[in-house]
């Protein structure tokens, strides 16, 4: 699983930390020490991942994967972050992000989580069983609509009316799965491994992040959603 990997982060010890790392895994290494350049060097080597640090010289992590996600709303991103706090992981998952690592971290959860992403990308081996998340079963192709609203798969995006909002390629997969099994009833656990992966080592908080925001995009967050449900005690379906 060999993958072209971005690294922007400023300090050096950590950056070298983790390119001899990535580079012993076989992948090829691309390197930025600036927020204000990331975006630029996204542009120039075309990664297949993204490992982004939090605190950064010029411009900061959560405004780099915001503005990559108005222009890349596909590419993986694993945030790193010095901060341990909850509501700091959920900014960043808000944002965009499709997973963090706190630091400091070990370098075998480092290797899982980026193999995770990338098997999520579809840089398998040959003969690898493919991801869940990269071949949901029933997603739609073409537009598809949950009540007023008009999804489009290939454009990352959901248009209530007048107003368009910008998907995650998570926020997008949750959706194609529901929307693929009308009615039918989505543990928490079975989400998180049809959608982030079997090598996901997160916790069900990221679920709930994500159903947060797709409510709001689908114009669906009063006190009584009508589309994206809440089953209590078991996890959520839709109902179109």
């Amino acid at each position: 699983m060999k993958a072209k990997i971005l690294v922007v982060e400023d300090d050096a010890n950590i950056l070298l930390g983790l390119e001899e790392v990535l580079r012993s895994e076989g992948h090829a290494v691309t390197v930025c020490r600036r927020g204000d350049r990331a975006l630029e060097a996204v542009q120039a080597h075309q990664p297949d991942l993204l490992i982004l640090d939090v605190m950064l010289p010029g411009l900061n992590g959560y405004d780099v994967c915001r503005q990559l996600r108005s222009r890349d709303p596909a590419l993986p991103v694993l945030m790193l972050t010095a901060k341990s706090q909850e509501m700091d992981k959920v900014i960043g998952l808000q944002l965009g992000a499709d997973d963090y690592l706190t630091k400091p971290f070990g370098v075998r959860e480092l290797i899982a989580r980026i193999q995770a992403l990338l098997r999520r990308r579809g840089h398998g081996r040959t003969g690898e069983t493919k991801d869940p998340a990269t071949s949901l079963e029933n997603a739609p192709a073409e537009p598809f609509k949950i009540g007023s609203c008009v999804i489009d798969p290939r454009q990352f995006t959901v248009r209530r009316g007048p107003i368009t909002e910008e998907l995650t390629a998570r926020e997008l997969r949750v959706l194609q799965l529901l929307h693929g099994h009308p009615g039918e009833v989505f543990s928490r656990d079975r989400l998180l491994t049809e959608v982030w992966g079997y090598a996901y080592h997160g916790t069900t908080r990221t679920l709930d992040q994500v159903v947060v925001q797709l409510r709001r995009k689908l114009g669906d967050s009063g006190d009584r959603p009508r589309h994206l449900l809440t089953v209590h005690g078991v996890g959520y379906k839709l109902a179109r």
